[in-house]
């Protein structure tokens, strides 16, 4: 190889890789675009020249010569809670296991005008298609009344849209009643989510239709806004309502219940038992430690990559990612 290298302070270039390995620049170009038609020998030593020296992929000129960037971009709205804020991650994970990147824009979730620029924005920066983190039906319509002129695919919308992916909010809640009510409780309350998001209503329908199911009256039903807070306040309505048992539609929540039961002098699980949903890592060290549903994010997240990156547009998605209930010390049989 010639002993070339770029000048200090100037960006390392195709020119300069191409001098190193002794290649063409048509040549190194292939290699940058994963062209088929290039020897191993001759692919190795061009990205060793490429190591050698520094070398770093400029995605944007690249999408310029082939319209391809590479990028999956990601909108998200409420994306420091636990549920969207795990999707974000392992999205990025299993885009970048598929040799792709990941560009994220944030949105309020209620504000169109919010929605439509972080779609332009990802738009602009050539992204080939795009995944909304979609917890709220708003956002939903603001992206559905916009023309996309690249595949798109939602998540956390309870499997709504013409590609909603989702981990099923129903059947989740379900399994949780099901514990409580498997372990003879009768009067199981709900502290459900926020009445704007699509999983908060999923797992109420949830809750609601496991009971019907067995015959067991529906209620109290009692308002949360995903915080350990709103759980804590929740306490005292929980108490005197007399329910033996209790679904959180979080784990965050049913840690302010704990809470708030503890200083109401109730005893959990002895006098009140609680299932959450999430299976946050926390939850393992909650007093006691808690029963929850636990959510796949991981697996979510790759199907949307693979649908994304593996398959044209028009195929559906495939269906829910089905949670599965981790069973703990907050649940006591009742008899």
């Amino acid at each position: 190889m010639t002993d070339t290298k770029g000048a200090p302070g100037r960006r390392v270039g195709v020119r300069d890789v191409a001098a190193l390995a002794d290649v063409s620049r048509q040549t190194v170009s292939r290699v940058l675009n994963e062209n088929p038609d290039v020897a191993q020998e001759t692919r190795e030593r061009v990205q060793a020249a490429m190591a050698e020296l520094g070398y770093r992929v400029n995605n944007a000129a690249r999408a310029l010569g082939t319209s391809r960037s590479h990028t999956i971009g990601v909108l998200a709205s409420d994306a420091l809670l636990f549920g969207p804020a795990q999707s974000i991650a392992a999205i990025e994970a299993s885009a970048r296991e598929a040799g792709y990147w990941v560009s994220a824009a944030f949105a309020e979730a209620d504000d169109a005008t919010s929605v439509t620029s972080a779609i332009e924005h990802l738009l602009a920066q050539g992204v080939e298609s795009i995944v909304v983190v979609a917890p709220h039906a708003a956002t939903l319509d603001a992206v559905s009344s916009l023309a996309i002129d690249v595949p798109v695919i939602t998540l956390h919308s309870s499997g709504q849209g013409e590609h909603g992916l989702s981990i099923d909010q129903a059947a989740g809640a379900r399994l949780a009643v099901a514990a409580l009510a498997e372990a003879g409780h009768t009067r199981i309350a709900h502290l459900r989510g926020p009445i704007d998001w699509l999983e908060a209503q999923s797992r109420a329908d949830g809750y609601t239709a496991e009971l019907t199911a067995r015959g067991l009256p529906v209620g109290p039903i009692v308002a949360g806004d995903w915080s350990a807070g709103s759980g804590y306040t929740a306490a005292r309505t929980i108490v005197d309502s007399g329910v033996t048992a209790v679904f959180a539609a979080n784990d965050q929540m049913a840690l302010g219940l704990l809470g708030g039961l503890h200083e109401a002098g109730v005893a959990v699980p002895a006098d009140i038992s609680i299932v959450g949903f999430d299976d946050i890592p926390d939850a393992a060290y909650y007093w006691p430690k808690l029963t929850t549903v636990h959510q796949d994010f991981t697996a979510i997240a790759r199907r949307a990559v693979e649908f994304l990156v593996g398959s044209s547009p028009s195929h559906p998605p495939v269906a829910p990612v089905m949670p599965v209930l981790v069973v703990r010390d907050s649940v006591a049989r009742r008899d």
